[in-house]
């Protein structure tokens, strides 16, 4: 009888091994398939931002080019030389980072303050504010167009990246202040109560206590600002031109300018030029941002 048994377990167990074998192969098969998916547009923009215009002519998209040639790099961020009607990427790459770095600073800061205040300092009607922050984060970019226009005019800094940094802190705002938010209602109220004992104040606990540790959720406003700025094509066209516009515009300029021959080399090494910021930003701490997103999700 325990002979049976025995052998009852181990072809029970072979067959649930033989299942988990088998839905282990169709569960890679499909995650291979959404890979070469997302990955063969890459691929194509990449040799063929390597490839000269004959080979791009020959019609074979997924062929590696006969060697690599940075020409169509080299022209993308400096141009061709040419004064008339000559864009390239150069001078609005670093607007960018001159219009990045600030507003991802300061609206990382004030939603942490903004977060920090509605957790840990509650007052009357702080719910209510709450309320308006969650609200803002449903706002669409194309309803504050106009009024922020008319803003950044009073103000007197239309077409300027201190008119970018302001429109793009005031719409992250909302963001970064419901991420910081959720975050802190997971963090004990003792501490900021010992400390208010101890004759802390408001600013003091926040950067001695709060602010060492939500690295966490820093780390996911930053990315998520990051990615907002960089890749925002609305307000750099709606609110800059010319020399003072970000470089998402002035990829779109490259690529709809008219030339003899459309330059599809120079057009995929432009947009790749634009994107390796923000892949390196996921590459670096994309752990981090998924680690933050879940760190606030226990309580609240």
């Amino acid at each position: 009888m325990q002979d049976k048994e025995t052998l009852k377990l181990n072809k029970l167990e072979a067959n649930s091994k033989r299942k988990n074998t088998i839905y282990r192969w169709i569960l890679y098969s499909m995650l291979g398939i959404f890979v070469f998916y997302y990955l063969t547009p890459l691929y194509v923009m990449i040799v063929t931002s390597f490839k000269t215009m004959p080979e791009i002519r020959q019609g074979n998209l997924f062929s590696l080019p006969s060697s690599l040639r940075f020409e169509a790099w080299k022209q993308a961020w400096d141009g061709t030389g040419y004064t008339g009607g000559d864009v390239f990427l150069k001078p609005y790459f670093w607007n960018s980072i001159k219009l990045v770095v600030p507003a991802v600073v300061i609206s990382t800061l004030f939603g942490a303050i903004n977060g920090y205040a509605l957790t840990k300092w509650r007052f009357k009607g702080d719910s209510y504010i709450f309320l308006l922050f969650l609200f803002g984060t449903f706002i669409p970019y194309q309803a504050i167009l106009l009024p922020m226009a008319r803003t950044l005019g009073v103000l007197g800094i239309s077409n300027s990246i201190n008119g970018l940094i302001l429109v793009h802190v005031v719409y992250g705002i909302c963001f970064t202040t419901l991420f910081c938010r959720n975050y802190y209602v997971s963090i004990s109220d003792e501490m900021v109560r010992a400390a208010r004992i101890d004759g802390a104040g408001f600013f003091k606990i926040f950067f001695k206590i709060i602010l060492p540790i939500s690295i966490p959720i820093l780390v996911v406003t930053v990315i998520w600002q990051f990615t907002q700025v960089w890749n925002d094509f609305l307000f750099g066209a709606t609110f800059s031109f010319g020399e003072s516009a970000p470089i998402q515009v002035a990829l779109n300029n490259l690529v709809l300018t008219g030339t003899a021959t459309k330059r599809y080399n120079v057009d995929m090494a432009a947009a790749i030029i634009t994107g390796i910021p923000t892949l390196i930003v996921y590459i670096l701490a994309g752990n981090y941002f998924i680690k933050g997103l879940t760190a606030g999700s226990v309580k609240g």
